[in-house]
C-alpha cells in the first residue's frame, strides 16, 4: 500500500510541475485563436468564404501532426448541404388589379397562389386559455378558406402588463399559426400607421426553420392597405385605434366585395457546410477493444457579420464581423492543441478529431455527421467537446454531460488533482451545443465550458480577451482524460440521462416540460425529434427518435416554432393526444408533460 502511495504522489507531482511548467512559456493556443478570429475569416459564418479558409487553417494544422482523412474518405472534409437564407422571389397582391411593388413574402411562408374574401383580424393575436387571459382576435370571425388581414406588432396603449402578454403572442409565426389553426387560406400583414414603421414591408429576414408555415403570408405596404380597407368605411388608422387599447371585445370584421389574390415566392437558399474531420490512428494494435476509437471535438464557425439573426450587437455595431473569438476560437483552438499533444504520444485507441460547422445555425454540422457516419458511432469510446472555454473567471470550469457514464466522476476528479480547476459538474448532456448530437447517439460525453459574458455573440468577442494561460490549461486537463481513455481497456458505460429539471430550454413563460429534443437541420413537415430526454414525458408516451410530431393537442405542427407555440395550450399534469408519423405510418399516442422547475 505505501509503495503504491508513493508512486501515486510521484505521478501527481510530475503531472503537477507539467501543468505548472506550461504556465511559464508562451501559449499554445494564441496563435491558433488569432488566426481563426482575425478579420480575414470575417466570422466564419457557415458556408462562407471564412468558414472555408477556417477550414483550410484547421487542415494545414492536422496535416502538420500527422492527422489523416477518416478511413474511407479521401478529403478532411465533409460537406453537408443546409438552408442558408430566404429572399423574396416575386410575391405579389391583386385586388382589383395587381399591385407590383405593395407585397413581400415572409421568411417562413409556403409557396403558393390563394384567392378569396378578405377579412381584417385585428391584431391576429391568440393567447391560449392557459394563461388565464381572455384575447382572441378570432372569437367572432370566420376566417375559413378566406385571405386574413392583421396588423404587425401588438396593440400600441396597451399598459405594460397587458404588452408584455400580447408580445409573448405577437412574433408573426405564431399568427401565421394561428390564422392557419382557424382555417384561413393565407396571411397579409400589415404595418399600421400607428405602429413602428409605420406603412412598411415587413423584412424577409433569416429564418433557421428548413420547413414553411402551412400558409401563405406576405407582407404588404401602407397604399395597399389603404386599398384593402377602402369599400369598409373606416380607415387604416381608424381600425387600428379602436384595437389600441387591448379591449379584447374589439373585434375585426370583414372588408366588404374585397377579394384578394396571393401569390408567395420564397426562395430559400441552399448552401454547402464542412466538417473537417480526421484522425490520429492508434500505434499499438487495438483489435481486442471493443470500442477502439475516442473522439474530441468543438464547432468552428461563428456568426460572420450577424445576418444570420442571432447576433446580439446593438444598432452601433450592426453588420460588423463577429469575430467568435471565445465562440468558438476557443474550442477549436483547445482541440488542436489536444490533437498535437496526443499525435506526439502511444495511443491505444484512435483519436477523431471533429470540427463542426453549422453548429450557430442548430447544430447542424454534428447533426449531418451522426446522421451518415463515416464509422460507427457505436465504436466511439467517448466523445469530449469543446465550445467557450476561453475565458475562465476565478479558475472555474464547467464539466456538462457528466450524467452520460458513471466513470467520469472519479476519471475527472483524479485527473483534476493536478489540473487544480474549481470544477462545477453538471449531468445534464442536453446542452445547446454539439455534445447533443453525440448524447442522442448514445455515446458517452463531457462537454467543456469557462461560462458565458458580455460579449457573447457580440462583434466585441475578440482575440485580445481570451485568458491563454487557462485555456492552455483546460487542454492539458482534457488531453489528460483522453489518455486516460485511450490506456483504459474498458470503454466508459453509457447511461441515458434522466428528465432535467433546470430552467430554460424553451421560449420566455413556457413552464411545461415534454421531454423532447428537436432536430433542427431536416426538412420535414412537422416536428422531426433527433431523440427524447430519458424518463421523461416523450419517452413515457412511447416517442422515440426519427418520430415527426405532426399534431398535439389538437394543433397541427408544420415545423419546430408550431411545437415551441403550441407548449402554451399544454397543462401540466393533464394528458393531451399526440399524433406523430413513424417510417410513413401516424400514429397517436397520449402525452402528459410534467412541470418545469
Amino acid at each position: 500500500m505505501k509503495r503504491r502511495f508513493l508512486l501515486s504522489s510521484a505521478i501527481c507531482a510530475i503531472s503537477a510541475a507539467a501543468f505548472l511548467s506550461a504556465a511559464d512559456t508562451p501559449s499554445r493556443t494564441r496563435r491558433h485563436v488569432e488566426a481563426l478570429a482575425s478579420t480575414k475569416l470575417e466570422g466564419r459564418l457557415a458556408g462562407s468564404n471564412g468558414e472555408r479558409l477556417a477550414s483550410d487553417y484547421l487542415i494545414a494544422e492536422l496535416r502538420k501532426m500527422g492527422a489523416r482523412p477518416l478511413p474511407g474518405q479521401k478529403d478532411f472534409r465533409l460537406p453537408f448541404e443546409f438552408t442558408a437564407g430566404t429572399k423574396d422571389g416575386g410575391s405579389t397582391i391583386a385586388l382589383a388589379s395587381e399591385m407590383p411593388g405593395g407585397a413581400r413574402a415572409l421568411s417562413f411562408s409556403d409557396n403558393g397562389d390563394v384567392t378569396g374574401p378578405v377579412v381584417f383580424a385585428g391584431y391576429g393575436i391568440v393567447v391560449p386559455e392557459s394563461q388565464d387571459f381572455g384575447y382572441d382576435s378570432y372569437a367572432t370571425l370566420d376566417v375559413k378558406d378566406k385571405v386574413v388581414v392583421v396588423l404587425r406588432y401588438f396593440p400600441e396603449d396597451a399598459d405594460q402588463k397587458t404588452r408584455g402578454i400580447l408580445a409573448r403572442y405577437a412574433d408573426l409565426r405564431y399568427k401565421a399559426m394561428a390564422a392557419r389553426q382557424h382555417g384561413a387560406k393565407a396571411m397579409i400583414v400589415l404595418t399600421g400607421p400607428r405602429s413602428p414603421n409605420a406603412g412598411e414591408l415587413a423584412p424577409i429576414t433569416f429564418d433557421t426553420a428548413l420547413a414553411g408555415s402551412g400558409i401563405v403570408a406576405i407582407s404588404v405596404t401602407g397604399a395597399v392597405g389603404q386599398a384593402l380597407f377602402a369599400s369598409s368605411g373606416k380607415t387604416v388608422e381608424e381600425a387600428q385605434k379602436a384595437l389600441d387599447s387591448a379591449n379584447p371585445h374589439v373585434a375585426g370584421f370583414e372588408l366588404p366585395g374585397v377579394t384578394a389574390g396571393v401569390h408567395a415566392a420564397v426562395v430559400r437558399e441552399k448552401r454547402t457546410g464542412n466538417n473537417v474531420v480526421a484522425y490520429l490512428p492508434a500505434t499499438v494494435p487495438a483489435t481486442t477493444l471493443a470500442k477502439p476509437w475516442v473522439a474530441i471535438g468543438a464547432h468552428y464557425d461563428h456568426l460572420g457579420h450577424g445576418e444570420a439573426g442571432n447576433t446580439l450587437a446593438d444598432k452601433a455595431d450592426a453588420n460588423k464581423i463577429h469575430f467568435g473569438a471565445d465562440d468558438n476560437a476557443s474550442g477549436s483552438s483547445a482541440v488542436l492543441d489536444i490533437a498535437a499533444t496526443l499525435a506526439r504520444q502511444p495511443r491505444r485507441r484512435n483519436v477523431l478529431i471533429g470540427f463542426w460547422s453549422g453548429e450557430e445555425l442548430g447544430l447542424i454540422g454534428s447533426a449531418a455527421f451522426a446522421a451518415a457516419p463515416p464509422l460507427p458511432l457505436d465504436a466511439l469510446a467517448a466523445y469530449l467537446n469543446f465550445d467557450m472555454v476561453g475565458r475562465m473567471q476565478d479558475n472555474k470550469l464547467t464539466v456538462q454531460a457528466t450524467g452520460t457514464s458513471p466513470a467520469w466522476a472519479k476519471l475527472i476528479e483524479q485527473t483534476n488533482i493536478a489540473a487544480g480547476f474549481d470544477l462545477l459538474l453538471q449531468t445534464d448532456p442536453y446542452q445547446p451545443t454539439d455534445v447533443s448530437t453525440f448524447n442522442s447517439s448514445g455515446v458517452p460525453c463531457l462537454s467543456f465550458f469557462t461560462g458565458t459574458h458580455a460579449d457573447y455573440h457580440k462583434p466585441s468577442d475578440t482575440a485580445d480577451k481570451i485568458d491563454y494561460e487557462d485555456l492552455d490549461r483546460v487542454a492539458d486537463f482534457a488531453a489528460a482524460i483522453v489518455r486516460r481513455l485511450e490506456d483504459g481497456a474498458e470503454a466508459p458505460q453509457f447511461t441515458k440521462v434522466e428528465q432535467q429539471t433546470q430552467p430554460g430550454g424553451g421560449r420566455a413563460g413556457t413552464r411545461v416540460f415534454t421531454g423532447t429534443i428537436p432536430d433542427y437541420s431536416t426538412d420535414v413537415k412537422g416536428l422531426l425529434l433527433s431523440g427524447v430526454i430519458g424518463g421523461g414525458p416523450a419517452e413515457q408516451a412511447g416517442l422515440r427518435k426519427g418520430d415527426i410530431i405532426v399534431e398535439i393537442s389538437g394543433q397541427t405542427i408544420a415545423n419546430i416554432y408550431d411545437y415551441t407555440y403550441a407548449l402554451d395550450v399544454l397543462k401540466i399534469g393533464q394528458p393531451t393526444k399526440v399524433i406523430y408519423v413513424r417510417e410513413g405510418k401516424r400514429v397517436e399516442t397520449m402525452l402528459t408533460p410534467a412541470a418545469r422547475k
